[in-house]
């Protein structure tokens, strides 16, 4: 994997914006865990996964409790998941994952986002054959003791790795509860930097030059559109 997971997401750094985006795509995606998993995150894992990480990217508490009030009152919109795929500048494999409560307004702004960026919107499985849907945590440990404790606790580790201190775990996807409670049940003082279910590319496309400019071009265009939660992609810089 060598980190490649912080490549996961591409920046919205550039956006003037770039906080109200944050608290929307967090409230968002916190009241759909709420709605679907139910309110109590000691009993909701992805729920307490995305306040902890709402609360590492200083998303603000009121935003957080307001979209667990909205899931708890029945109230609010009925959000799907969509994914599209295709190519960006020089090739690159990108992914994008929504969440829309309309999926001909989406689809009528994802489309000429990719078509202004010098990409392509591709058909499903375009390129997510190329992505290992997979559960990802990084936190400070050992990563000789982090493997045989999760391979005592009979998880299906697909790599492990340290750097600088930081250990990276990667499991399929179904095994991300039985990943985290491992590790929590193991390291009760654990302090995940990231804890989260993405798409992690099997490859790189290196970009330079032209191909990289138009490629940051795509990316400022396709986290402008408001659906539009995390964006994945093989782009090596």
């Amino acid at each position: 994997m060598g980190r490649a997971y912080q490549n996961r997401k591409a920046s919205m750094a550039k956006t003037a914006d770039i906080k109200t985006k944050l608290y929307s795509r967090y409230s968002r995606e916190i009241y759909v865990a709420a709605k679907s998993g139910g309110i109590d995150p000691d009993a909701n894992l992805t729920l307490r996964s995305l306040i902890d990480r709402a609360k590492r990217e200083q998303v603000p508490s009121h935003v957080i409790d307001k979209a667990i009030d909205k899931a708890d009152s029945g109230a609010g919109e009925d959000f799907q998941v969509a994914r599209y795929e295709g190519f960006g500048p020089g090739g690159v494999m990108v992914m994008v994952e929504c969440l829309t409560d309309n999926q001909n307004r989406t689809i009528g702004e994802i489309r000429p986002a990719f078509t202004k960026g010098k990409g392509k919107l591709g058909t499903p499985g375009t390129v997510s054959h190329m992505f290992e849907h997979a559960a990802v945590f990084a936190f400070k440990g050992d990563e000789d003791e982090v493997l045989e404790t999760l391979l005592m606790a009979d998880v299906d580790v697909l790599d492990v790795e340290s750097d600088d201190g930081i250990v990276s775990v990667m499991t399929p996807h179904s095994e991300y509860a039985k990943t985290r409670n491992a590790l929590t049940e193991a390291y009760p003082e654990i302090d995940f930097e990231m804890d989260e279910i993405q798409f992690v590319p099997k490859g790189e496309t290196p970009l330079a030059g032209e191909e990289l400019q138009q490629f940051e071009k795509l990316m400022d265009l396709l986290n402008n559109v408001d659906d539009v939660q995390n964006i994945y992609h093989d782009a090596k810089f």
